[in-house]
């Protein structure tokens, strides 16, 4: 299949238009028109090669909403005219114990990403959602359930998971308090996310400058951590932090406001953190712990939870034209809180 999208060249150069082939559909694939890409920090990170790993030229974009085109021979989830849901992976094993549970996000084989990874039969570098077509293993596509606005809906199959994910793996629900570190794309989903479960929640920000932000979103309070003496006030106040901080830092600051056999949750920063200092940790009995974004199951469970609760991101439609201006906007944290491309004027 033809197709064309916006790709990066190399770590210094903007996105540019690429015209390139999707490959052949096999038998359980479906062709997938995109209707609507979100664009996550990620996308960002490869495109300037933050990693050291990517592979030019890079289409990125793993938050997607399009319509089925085609199907492979022996589909028998989706039909033509589907309106479907693709996040981070586009296909892994489905056959260790990972898969097996429901956990293709830890496949034992490495599941294949939507974009900058390895197909798992041809080895060919795949290619995301900033692109008018994509083609992707049938389990992978996910149903978009009715009362999910399709415009807003794209972030939740990246922000959403990633923070609904260990909300779900450490049972968040009425009674659990839950603090929230970073109210950027992936902040603002936990928190909603997190009230929607039921749970007493809590902002944490170095200044009061977003406490109207956090109190919009459903939060019950904003912890300031700067004002020690609000910091010390607030110890062994929470069960769970998820940490969506994107760049290195220290966590000492945050380990005491958990409770005693609490955790914080590493969804954010892929990399270094600060060196801490374990007393907390140990006098306590917490927990640091990572979250990838979650699997497939998981993630069908969440976006049928957010159309029951009405929970969509907060978004800023853009055409896939301004994606170098978003990228740069995104670098000084200049959006509320996710930029999503709209394809539906996007031409080659």
């Amino acid at each position: 299949m033809k197709t064309f999208g916006f790709a990066a060249s190399a770590h210094h150069k903007p996105l540019a238009p690429l015209a390139f082939e999707r490959r052949a559909l096999r038998a359980n694939d479906i062709a997938v028109e995109v209707l609507y890409t979100g664009v996550c920090h990620t996308d960002l990170h490869a495109a300037r090669n933050d990693w050291g790993a990517t592979t030019y030229p890079l289409v990125p974009g793993h938050e997607i909403i399009g319509r089925v085109l085609e199907v492979g021979r022996e589909v028998t989830r989706h039909a033509v005219g589907d309106i479907v849901a693709v996040g981070t992976m586009v296909d892994s094993c489905l056959a260790c114990d990972q898969c097996r549970k429901g956990e293709e996000q830890l496949c034992r084989g490495v599941p294949t990403y939507t974009f900058g990874s390895a197909d798992r039969i041809t080895g060919e570098a795949t290619k995301g959602g900033y692109a008018k077509h994509l083609v992707v293993r049938e389990e992978f596509a996910l149903r978009v359930p009715k009362g999910l606005d399709l415009s807003r809906a794209a972030p939740l199959l990246c922000a959403g998971i990633t923070v609904y994910s260990p909300l779900r793996t450490w049972n968040v629900g009425p009674g659990s308090r839950v603090a929230v570190l970073g109210l950027g794309g992936l902040g603002h989903m936990a928190v909603k996310l997190a009230v929607g479960l039921g749970a007493e929640v809590t902002v944490l920000s170095r200044t009061s400058d977003k406490a109207a932000d956090a109190s919009a979103l459903g939060a019950d309070r904003l912890l300031v951590s700067s004002d020690t003496d609000a910091m010390t006030r607030a110890a062994s106040s929470f069960d769970l932090i998820i940490d969506t901080v994107p760049v290195k830092h220290d966590l000492t600051t945050y380990v005491p406001l958990l409770d005693v056999d609490g955790t914080l949750v590493i969804v954010g920063q892929l990399g270094p953190v600060a060196e801490m200092n374990t007393f907390a940790l140990i006098s306590g009995r917490r927990r640091i712990a990572g979250s990838p974004a979650g699997g497939l199951r998981e993630t069908q469970e969440m976006l049928d939870f957010c159309a029951r609760k009405n929970i969509h991101p907060d978004c800023e439609l853009i055409r896939m034209e301004q994606i170098n201006e978003a990228f740069t906007r995104l670098e000084r944290a200049d959006v509320r809180y996710r930029f999503v491309i709209d394809m539906a004027s996007f031409c080659a």
